[in-house]
């Protein structure tokens, strides 16, 4: 489908281009988000990267996916905007225990607390984890199309994934004990 898309909009049809931004806009933004970790620069990554994106669809070559080929505008726009903007980014330590993580207690929680918590997190960890997470559990992405939209190796982004889980379950279980300690109090 993005193919005839495509078409269309180097055929001239710029409405055409709606498709791409109304398909794309909330996984770019989260990928955004993920990188930038501020609500407005991912807004302004993300329609940095529609924009370069329009002016740059002639070059699309067909080798990827355009969504990998898309992911890889946002992630380097949102990168390109850090360095701008001289953002400092906070990165946390773990210590190296193996960490449990429970899911009765996440099934236990409303779907939409699991959602903002969820999304906590991803905003407190660093960068290319949250990256990680994102493109490969809730875009589906495959490690190949991974490594080729962040230009990480094949190893390196195993290594940054597993890290990512540990860290999330670690903050994740962080985050339900402290509202089960919150709970029992009142």
């Amino acid at each position: 489908m993005d193919s005839l898309y495509i078409d269309k909009v180097l055929s001239g049809d710029r409405h055409a281009f709606s498709y791409f931004i109304s398909n794309y806009k909330d996984m770019a933004f989260s990928v955004a988000l993920s990188i930038v970790k501020n609500e407005l620069l991912a807004e302004e990554a993300t329609q940095e990267a529609f924009v370069q994106t329009y002016l740059s669809l002639e070059n699309f070559k067909g080798q990827s996916k355009f969504s990998t080929w898309f992911y890889k505008i946002v992630v380097h726009c949102s990168y390109k905007l850090i360095s701008k903007k001289n953002l400092q980014q906070v990165e946390i330590d773990l210590d190296e225990h193996d960490i449990e993580f429970n899911d009765n207690a996440l099934e236990t929680m409303m779907e939409e607390e699991q959602k903002q918590m969820i999304n906590s997190v991803l905003m407190r960890i660093p960068s290319n984890e949250s990256l990680a997470l994102r493109l490969f559990y809730l875009e589906e992405m495959s490690i190949q199309d991974l490594c080729s939209i962040t230009g990480w190796t094949n190893a390196n982004c195993k290594v940054i994934l597993f890290r990512a889980r540990k860290r999330m379950a670690f903050e994740l279980n962080k985050e339900i004990n402290s509202l089960s300690y919150g709970r029992g109090k009142r």
